[in-house]
């Protein structure tokens, strides 16, 4: 196993920089997932830590040996693709015993590596099938068992689940999970989806705009995000967020709305952001009046959108909530849960509130 330590990567194509100077660690036996919007340059970090992608500056050390100049071959990786990227040709069997057979090992060796492999992955019953006659799923996990039987220092994943329906996203998630436990091989993972980063892995890196945004355990990203936009990123549905200005420890919303908070030392004054997750929002009828634009209920809870003096605001609430659109109710937030942003630059005010 070995770490990857990434220090002021940059990647410019031509005279357009798409990696802007990033610097962040993975240690070794650890999962960590690389998370950003479409264009943050998450695939291309990926690919340059694979040699896939040559870098512009910076270093890139897997283990303790650089790797800028390595080729992807002795570089001890091994990626999966979001395509999976299976030989149609090729049996199961003969698709994960394909990195061996490139290395001229034993037939013996490689039967031997094979059901090892397929056994990790629950593919027994699949080895003599072809991919046509595979789900997409089994495709995936097909790829996976190439990448395995090769027993790389790291894995590297490139969105391995897009590709996939809904309820096999969620199984794949947990084999993948499962499959690192079992394996305590450095995974490094990209995805665009923050449920994935968060309930797999045990870092997550934001990239926005080929920048690092924030990086930490996903409930420390949770409860703590460092701006706005992470704030927005991580979580779902996505974080409130109401204009406000701060006057002697009461919080103006635009619109007329007062909340008349505690501090427990720093007082913040003059305009902010107010941020709020759906799910601390609570109902009480001494609570805020707001109107219900639109009622959701999705079983095991209750998706609503409110009008707060003219904000937009999203509840979720645990309780089957018998209301409807028109209807006036009343709201709480959590003091603990509230979070302040400056308006301008978008990072979080160091202000903690303790009561509302």
């Amino acid at each position: 196993m070995s770490g990857v330590e990434i220090t002021n990567v940059s990647k410019s194509f031509g005279s357009l920089e798409t990696i802007h100077g990033i610097s962040f660690s993975i240690e070794d036996g650890s999962f960590v997932a690389l998370i950003g919007p479409s264009g943050c340059g998450k695939s291309t970090m990926l690919r340059m830590i694979s040699g896939l992608e040559t870098i512009s500056d910076g270093t890139i050390s897997i283990g303790n040996k650089l790797a800028n100049a390595l080729p992807p071959k002795d570089r001890d990786v091994a990626m999966v693709f979001q395509n999976y990227a299976i030989y149609p040709h090729m049996t199961v069997a003969e698709n994960i015993g394909f990195p061996l057979r490139l290395r001229n090992l034993a037939r013996a060796e490689i039967d031997k590596a094979v059901t090892e492999t397929a056994a990790i992955l629950n593919l027994e019953p699949l080895l003599k099938r072809y991919p046509k006659a595979l789900s997409g799923g089994q495709r995936q996990r097909v790829a996976m068992g190439r990448a395995i039987i090769r027993r790389p220092s790291v894995f590297l994943f490139d969105e391995p689940l897009s590709n996939l329906d809904a309820n096999l996203r969620v199984q794949m998630r947990a084999e993948i999970k499962k499959l690192h436990q079992t394996l305590g091989t450095t995974m490094i993972y990209v995805t665009h989806d923050q449920i994935e980063a968060m309930t797999m892995a045990d870092k997550v890196v934001v990239l926005r705009d080929g920048r690092v945004e924030q990086s930490g355990p996903p409930l420390d990203l949770y409860d703590r995000p460092a701006n706005r936009f992470v704030a927005s990123f991580i979580g779902s549905p996505a974080m409130n967020f109401l204009d406000a200005e701060a006057v002697d420890g009461e919080i103006r919303l635009k619109g007329g709305q007062s909340l008349r908070l505690r501090f427990a030392a720093t007082h913040p004054e003059g305009k902010l952001v107010f941020g709020i997750r759906p799910e601390n929002i609570g109902l009480s009828g001494d609570g805020l009046p707001v109107r219900v634009d639109l009622v959701e209920p999705t079983g095991a809870e209750t998706h609503l959108e409110l009008d707060l003096a003219g904000h937009s605001l999203v509840a979720v609430v645990r309780e089957r909530v018998m209301t409807s659109p028109g209807d006036v109710l009343h709201v709480t937030f959590d003091p603990r849960a509230i979070h302040l942003f400056d308006p301008e630059t978008g990072e979080a005010k160091p202000a903690e509130v303790i009561a509302v």
